[in-house]
This record gives structure tokens, C-alpha cells and sequence, in this order.
């Protein structure tokens, strides 16, 4: 009999699909923010949330999911209104989640040991109740990530500037950490939530090399998750070892075949158009639309002292006027 008439192999192949989805797109939108270990301490503090399952004798994956999504909240309150950086709050929740996950674990009478499938992934764990999980919240992470990518791509690449274009970054920023800490809940069963964050963030590094623009890396990232996801997973099967490490090891090999295809590609575009067209097409789009308003002193938006002149924030970009067009910064 094919190993893929197994019905646990149908309900991994599943998983595993929707886990190669979810994890680059939302790994997309860390890498732009420079949080890609983000992942990494949800997938600390999402192991408190299993034991706190197992302790409770409720499903471990629900309690994974609502403590990860505490934790990322957290993350995000600390990042925003703390006076410690961003990796110290990712340190916090590292150390944090690991001792609680232990401890927790350890008074609901269960060793260490039980938190390995977790940890690192294990197909034969995906159930019914899994599937149908996984399900629900890979769809719904990418429903929110795909249809306002535009919104949450605003954000992360330059928050001052959405801010200025009236859109709610703080309220975008917690969004994109709670589907992280989503997607690292659903992929803790193929991947394991302590290698979850390479699933997505080594897809987006790839993409990079070989595509220019937000949409391609997005699309790109998206279609190199699935590709390692599901070949890591029939890899693991037939050839016996553990999933979350082949389908991490494949989504590296992938990006170190591509890093020097990419040097080279960014080597030939820097001496064929020191300028990108499609840069300086963008430029100067968003400045035309602006033309129909004349900046200054009075015009009610914010202006910025930028060298010998003044910038102006308008409409989510920072220009300055400069005889009879503007120019971007």
C-alpha cells in the first residue's frame, strides 16, 4: 500500500500545504519590518501554551493559539511603549515561554519528552481535530494577509508615512503579530514551533534574491513554502527522519542555491540602470498625483526640515517641492 493512502499522510500532506502558504506570507511582512525572529519567541511562548493545555486537559493547539496571540500583543505593547528595544522584549518572551512550557508541563505530571512533537514537528500527531484547525486558521491568516497586503505593506516598509496617509499602525502592527503567532500555532505540528520561523522567513530571503517588488517577493515566497513544505514532508516519509528539520534544511538549500544566481542579477542591474526605472516610475507617480496641491506653510501637512529645504508628508510619501515638480526622499 502507498504510503499516501494513509489517511495521517492525507491529513500532513494538508497541513503541510496550508503551513507553506501562511508562514511566507506572513514571514513577508516581518522581513519588511525587520522582526523576522518575531516567529522565534512566539514559537517560545506558544510552548506555555501547550502545557497549559495539557495541564488544563483542554486542546493544546487552542491554548497554544491564545497564549501565542497574548504573547505576540505583548511583543508588539513593549515594542511600541517600552523603553527596551524590540530584541530584549524578544528575549523576554524566549526565556519566558521555554521555563513556563517546562514548568507547566512538569505539573501536569508529563516529562519534558511529551513537548517533542511539538517542538519539532510530527506527522503521525496530525489528527481530524488538527486538520480541521489548521484549516480555519491558515485560511483565515491568508484571507487577512492577501487582502490587505496593500495596507499591512504601507506599514511595515514606512510606518511614518502611513501614519501620515491616516492609516492605524498600531492597530496593523498587532494584526500582523497576531497572524504570526497564528501561523506558528498551525505550523507547530509539521514544522514545530521551535523551526516554524525558518518556514517564514527563509522563503521571503529567497524570493529576494530572484524577484524586484512587494508582490512578486510575496507570491514568490508563497509558492517556495509550499514547494519545501511538501516535498520535506514525502521526504521525511519515505525516507524516515524528522519533518520539521528536512523541511527547514530544504527551504536553506533552496535559498543557497539562489543567493549567487541573485548577486549576480542585482550585480547586472546596478551596471545596466544605476537608477531602476520602475523606482523612479513610482517617484514620480506619487509626486504627479500631488501636483493638483501646492505645498507650504499653511497647506495643513506636516512639514519636515530635510537638509537645506522642506519636505512635506502627504498622502503616505515625504516630497519637497522643487521649481515645478517634486522630489521624493
Amino acid at each position: 500500500m502507498s504510503l499516501l493512502s494513509y489517511q495521517f499522510m492525507q491529513y500532513a500532506l494538508v497541513a503541510a500545504l496550508l503551513t507553506g502558504l501562511a508562514a511566507p506570507a506572513v514571514g513577508t511582512f516581518l522581513v519588511q519590518r525587520r522582526l523576522s525572529l518575531l516567529g522565534d519567541g512566539i514559537g517560545h511562548i506558544a510552548v506555555t501554551g501547550v502545557a497549559l493545555g495539557l495541564l488544563t486537559g483542554t486542546s493544546p493547539t487552542l491554548a497554544a493559539v491564545l497564549v501565542a496571540i497574548a504573547g505576540a500583543v505583548v511583543i508588539e505593547v513593549i515594542r511600541t511603549y517600552g523603553r527596551s528595544g524590540g530584541d530584549v522584549a524578544l528575549a523576554l518572551i524566549f526565556y519566558g515561554g521555554i521555563a513556563g512550557g517546562v514548568l507547566l508541563t512538569g505539573l501536569a505530571g508529563q516529562g519534558p519528552n511529551v513537548l517533542y512533537a511539538y517542538l519539532f514537528g510530527s506527522i503521525t500527531t496530525v489528527s481530524g481535530t488538527d486538520l480541521l484547525v489548521t484549516v480555519i486558521l491558515a485560511v483565515s491568516v491568508l484571507v487577512i494577509a492577501l487582502g490587505l497586503a496593500p495596507r499591512l505593506f504601507a506599514v511595515a516598509q514606512d510606518p511614518e508615512f502611513a501614519r501620515a496617509a491616516g492609516l492605524r499602525v498600531g492597530f496593523y502592527n498587532i494584526l500582523v503579530s497576531a497572524m504570526a503567532a497564528v501561523t506558528v500555532t498551525v505550523a507547530m505540528r509539521t514544522v514545530g514551533l521551535l523551526l516554524v520561523s525558518a518556514l517564514m522567513v527563509v522563503p521571503v530571503a529567497t524570493a529576494q534574491q530572484l524577484s524586484r517588488g512587494f508582490r512578486a517577493t510575496l507570491a514568490g515566497a508563497m509558492v517556495l513554502g509550499c514547494i519545501a513544505s511538501v516535498a520535506g514532508l514525502l521526504i521525511s516519509a519515505y525516507v524516515d527522519v524528522a519533518p520539521g528539520a528536512t523541511i527547514v534544511l530544504l527551504t536553506l538549500a533552496g535559498f543557497g542555491l539562489t543567493w549567487p544566481v541573485g548577486a549576480v542579477i542585482r550585480r547586472r542591474r546596478r551596471i545596466a540602470s544605476p537608477f531602476p526605472a520602475d523606482e523612479v516610475a513610482e517617484a514620480y507617480e506619487r509626486a504627479h498625483a500631488a501636483e493638483d496641491h501646492e505645498h507650504g506653510p499653511d497647506c495643513g501637512h506636516r512639514a519636515v526640515p530635510h537638509g537645506d529645504h522642506v519636505d512635506y508628508l502627504h498622502d503616505g510619501h515625504r516630497h519637497a517641492p522643487h521649481g515645478a515638480h517634486y522630489d521624493e526622499h
